[in-house]
């Protein structure tokens, strides 16, 4: 018994004096010991400026809306795209290309996976500007030519989206390094099964956790902006051909809550119609005696203007005579057309 008191008291009194039983000075309370120092200084042949901040705050416009108006405003509705993951393959004019919902940074590194696991690695890999070269390639079905792929990375016209083109090139084999590549791919049907190919792969995936750094900016800024002048009407800017973006316009138009009651292209002008949704639902009564609205007719209260400016377009929304509306208005009219831009 008094061996175990005597093996109890030592343990206390190592837990009491802690380090300082093992030779090591206790320096829990040296900082109220301490004493003011001068500043350090920096030599003059240095730099003495600041690093800066690593997550810099964007200024937010003086001309917003949102700064001026103190109303509530009305949620947007979401994109039909919104809730699901899309890959497709799209075409228009004599171009074709991947479309999926998911921004470039997050596509990059998943896009660099599927050509490695298909036995087609890059040769040339540039994420700042959205390009990937692979290495020349053979087919059993072709005995004579080695062929490569380029693929171009780029911002889609939809929300958060990202869209890949592809450009095949052939040589006959031994005379590769005399190839170049051209604006259009030396077989239509070797670049469609290269897009199909990436799209099955793509499709089949459900976690883009990963994401690269070096793509946050792939393919330059996005094709489409709302912009906001302080003198002038709000409008969307689309950074593509009058074509591409009369026909994105007709399909958001026809996604977004708006009806198309009439369209003059050559005027580059819808008529159309926007009602607010609303969230009651008529009973069996009221579509009884008349409370339906299906046998309304509908009517022009807006046009939507589409204008080539230089090499871009810009689309517009006014009042049914033309004129020009609220600015909170018009905003929230062209982020609701924006949204399912395609």
């Amino acid at each position: 018994m008094k061996i175990m008191s005597a093996i109890l008291v030592i343990l206390f009194s190592v837990n009491l004096t802690s380090c300082g039983w093992l030779g090591l000075k206790d320096r829990t309370n040296d900082y109220l010991l301490s004493e003011e120092t001068e500043p350090t200084v920096i030599p003059r042949e240095l730099s003495t400026g600041s690093l800066g901040q690593l997550y810099p705050i964007p200024a937010i416009e003086t001309s917003s809306e949102q700064l001026v108006s103190f109303d509530v405003p009305r949620p947007l509705p979401a994109s039909v795209n919104t809730f699901e993951q899309l890959v497709k393959i799209q075409s228009f004019d004599e171009g074709r290309w991947v479309l999926i919902n998911i921004s470039p940074s997050e596509l990059w590194p998943r896009l660099r996976n599927v050509l490695n696991r298909n036995g087609v690695p890059s040769a040339v890999a540039q994420g700042s500007s959205g390009l990937i070269e692979t290495v020349w390639v053979t087919f059993s079905s072709d005995d004579d030519n080695s062929h490569r792929f380029r693929f171009t990375i780029a911002p889609g016209v939809q929300v958060e989206s990202t869209e890949i083109a592809v450009v095949h090139n052939q040589a006959v084999r031994g005379e590769e390094d005399n190839a170049a590549w051209s604006s259009a791919s030396d077989s239509d049907q070797r670049e469609l099964d290269m897009l199909t190919l990436v799209a099955n792969d793509l499709a089949g995936v459900n976690d883009f956790a990963s994401v690269s750094l070096l793509a946050q900016d792939i393919g330059g800024a996005s094709k489409v902006e709302i912009i906001s002048p302080e003198i002038a009407d709000p409008f969307i800017r689309i950074k593509l051909g009058f074509d591409r973006s009369w026909a994105s316009v007709v399909y958001s138009l026809e996604r977004g809550g708006f009806s198309t009651i009439d369209k003059n292209r050559s005027d580059g002008m819808f008529y159309v119609n926007y009602t607010e949704p609303s969230n009651t639902e008529v009973g069996f009564f009221g579509r009884m005696f008349g409370g339906s609205d299906d046998g309304d007719i509908i009517e022009t209260n807006y046009r939507v203007l589409v204008e080539a400016v230089g090499s871009d377009v810009e689309v517009k929304i006014v009042d049914d005579s033309g004129d020009s509306v609220a600015r909170s208005e018009a905003s929230r009219l062209l982020a609701i057309l924006r949204s399912n831009l395609s």
